[in-house]
């Protein structure tokens, strides 16, 4: 089969997301990133376009929107918007997390129900991918009307998930609070214990040890196999990482682990820069306890600085750069002004926080680039970890789910190494991350027929 048959069937089926989907732009940005990866594929596999896999993958299998009225503090009602994309059911029951934050709408959904499939695909657990979430947020709210809020999200929820077909975890807005409630809001619903239906729970009722900590320490063991790989390692390197949330304060604790020094994190008003090093106690304290906003670091620590306008985070010289916050964080200017300052790595612990830009400059400049979907995998393979803990009504030591979470991210690199090579694209994992979670779901669901 010549090439531009490929090029041209990838074009058709991505022309036809764009017309069927408007002003879905980050949907169109994930669809755009991962078709542009399968070419070769469907050069070498013609037969998948024979059977339609592109225009098949595309489509949610289910979209559900709902309304989510609750009580605010004062008496008053307030509505939100909620939502569950349930994208790819092939390989597993749909997996994926619930974000709680103002920006969610239907494109924010499905671009990242889109990529989880093919995240979900790579950690090698048997789950399909979707996402959900709602346009409410957390922030300034108090833990009462927080709770009215997520028993009212998950009174309609509970209609469409359960542990063998839809299990939801936490994203961003969305921690071990709010899974709490939104469990106890099920439970009383199903009128049964269902440990399996939620993930990233209390460990006092169906929590895996290591879960929190999974997405911030999987993301830097995969930055560990590509400076491994490359005769390197995290001992001695400067690190700046985006964000100062879960996944944020679990990769800078890694880092920290691995002889790094962590010099910058950052929240949505702006980012803290300590020449001295990072001082993790703080952070948690301030994120996790007292929920206060980051610029409240230099209080206690006068030499560091803190600047308004998260974004500039990218103009500070380092070795490794973890952009751990939200989806295009980081431009292309930004991603220039790392090359120049002379970065060897990036990996991305948030959801497609590079621009397509952003990569394209990484990989021409030879940057160890780890992909979301590769890099980040860890939360959601450890999730999938805490299921089969829940099916077997055990739990298992730290160190025993630390040690499979280090095998997944090493299996993960690997593999996408391997199809990248296999492919025609050696070195580059966003292809070969690509094309080794695609293959696995669309064999998949060519073995299951015209569903």
């Amino acid at each position: 089969m010549s090439h531009q048959v490929a090029v041209d069937y990838v074009n058709h089926v991505y022309e036809t997301v764009t017309k069927r989907n408007p002003n879905e732009t980050e949907f169109h940005q994930a669809v755009k990133e991962i078709f542009d990866s399968l070419v070769p594929v469907f050069d070498q596999n013609p037969s998948y376009i024979d059977h339609a896999i592109l225009e098949r993958m595309v489509e949610p299998e289910r979209i559900i929107s709902f309304r989510v009225p609750w009580l605010d503090d004062e008496g008053k009602i307030q509505v939100n918007r909620g939502f569950r994309v349930q994208f790819n059911s092939a390989i597993g029951p749909y997996k994926g997390g619930l974000r709680f934050h103002p920006s969610v709408n239907a494109s924010i959904i499905k671009f990242l129900g889109f990529e989880q499939i093919f995240k979900n695909s790579l950690t090698g657990q048997p789950i399909g991918g979707g996402k959900g979430g709602s346009d409410f947020d957390p922030k300034g709210k108090s833990d009462n009307e927080v709770m009215r809020f997520c028993q009212s999200f998950m009174t309609e929820l509970s209609k469409h998930i359960g542990p063998d077909t839809d299990v939801p975890a936490g994203d961003i807005g969305v921690g071990a609070r709010e899974v709490g409630y939104l469990f106890g809001q099920y439970k009383k619903i199903q009128g049964g214990y269902q440990a399996g239906v939620l993930t990233g729970k209390g460990l006092g009722f169906g929590g895996s040890l290591a879960r929190t900590e999974a997405t911030g320490y999987g993301t830097v063991y995969f930055v560990q196999e590509m400076l491994k790989d490359k005769g390197d390692s995290l001992s001695g390197k400067t690190v700046v990482v985006s964000g100062s949330g879960n996944v944020s304060i679990y990769a800078m604790e890694k880092a920290l682990e691995l002889g790094a020094k962590v010099i910058a994190c950052s929240d949505s008003n702006g980012y803290v820069y300590d020449p001295t090093g990072i001082k993790l106690d703080t952070v948690k304290r301030l994120k996790e306890v007292e929920r206060k906003r980051i610029k409240a670091y230099v209080d206690e620590h006068p030499e560091a600085e803190f600047h308004v306008g998260f974004e500039n985070i990218w103009t500070i010289p380092c070795d490794i750069a973890l952009p751990c916050a939200t989806q295009n964080e980081l431009s292309e200017a930004s991603a220039k002004r790392l090359v120049e300052n002379g970065v060897i790595a990036v990996a991305e612990g948030a959801n497609m926080p590079s621009t397509l830009q952003a990569v394209d400059v990484f990989l021409e400049n030879k940057v160890l680039f780890g992909p979301a979907k590769a890099a980040n995998a860890g939360g959601v393979a450890v999730s999938a970890l805490e299921m089969a803990q829940n099916s077997a009504r055990l739990s298992w030591k730290f160190e025993d789910v630390d040690e499979k979470l280090q095998e997944i991210m090493r299996n993960i690199y690997h593999n996408s190494m391997q199809a990248a090579e296999k492919y025609g694209k050696p070195g580059n994992l966003v292809v070969g991350a690509n094309i080794a979670g695609f293959l696995k779901v669309a064999d998949a669901m060519i073995a299951q027929g015209l569903i």
